[in-house]
């Protein structure tokens, strides 16, 4: 009888312990949901301000994710830290690892109990991240060789490490900023393509006829290699496209996550006027 007794005591700790659980996942989530919900809300107040510029529009929005994402970070580094040991800590992990460095993931799975890094989702983050910290700024590329979709094999290094400054776009077709960002990569084709610049694009994550349509569509005349999948950004650990990167003359990776007026900042650095 004394057993028994036990055996339901300890049973119905059981049951409160994974009710408590559940109701603090469940009040993570919602707090992680209002502040995405906050900053969206917020977007289409300020671009429905007739008041407003275009200019003064995009200011109040770039502070407004300054002030969201680094609120965003708090709030799931909070949770990773109070939570080592549960599936808090690695939901947290998923949300906020495309906003740290290489670095920072690595320390925060470092964090996790043994037996939360054993988690699939937090294996495969860790090994993006140690896999993007061998290819970071300074390193020699990585070579990969990928079957197009014609048929044909082609490698990376048909590409790079050839002795020219080379921009690679790693995009897909689906992905509304990597469209925007074509027309700066065709204003730096058009200014350092003269001038001895390569320009590739990469095609990830997308069909071959999509690839296609889209950049005869947007007007990608440069260099491309379709059907590449997922081979370069495990490779590369890329988390997020698009991905654009600028290789030196000996393949060396110059910087990485170039985007907007920054890819001419750069190269303006290797080609004077």
């Amino acid at each position: 009888m004394k057993k028994s007794i036990i055996a339901l005591f300890m049973a119905s700790l059981a049951i409160v312990a994974c009710k408590s659980h559940e109701e603090k996942k469940a009040a993570f989530i919602q707090e992680v949901e209002s502040i995405e919900e906050g900053f969206n809300q917020l977007i289409m107040e300020v671009y429905a301000d007739s008041t407003l510029t275009d200019i003064e529009k995009n200011d109040k929005v770039n502070a407004a994710y300054e002030e969201a994402i680094a609120k965003y970070i708090e709030v799931n580094r909070k949770a990773i830290e109070k939570n080592r040991d549960n599936d808090i800590a690695v939901q947290a992990l998923s949300y906020i690892y495309g906003e740290l460095t290489n670095k920072e993931i690595l320390e925060y799975v470092d964090m996790l109990s043994p037996q939360m890094q054993q988690d699939s989702s937090v294996v495969k983050i860790a090994e993006g991240a140690r896999k993007a910290m061998l290819t970071e700024e300074g390193a020699k590329f990585l070579d990969f060789t990928i079957e197009d979709s014609d048929g044909q094999s082609v490698s990376f290094s048909d590409y790079v490490g050839k002795g020219k400054y080379v921009l690679v776009d790693f995009w897909a077709s689906w992905c509304g900023p990597c469209k925007r960002e074509i027309p700066n990569i065709r204003a730096a084709y058009e200014k350092y393509g003269p001038k001895g610049l390569e320009v590739l694009s990469v095609a990830v994550w997308d069909k071959p006829e999509d690839t296609k349509a889209a950049a005869k569509e947007h007007g990608v005349v440069w260099s491309q290699i379709i059907n590449a999948q997922q081979i370069p950004t495990d490779l590369y650990g890329i988390r997020g496209i698009p991905q654009i990167m600028l290789f030196g003359p000996d393949g060396t990776i110059l910087k990485r996550d170039l985007r907007g007026e920054g890819i001419d900042a750069e190269l303006a650095k290797y080609f004077a006027e």
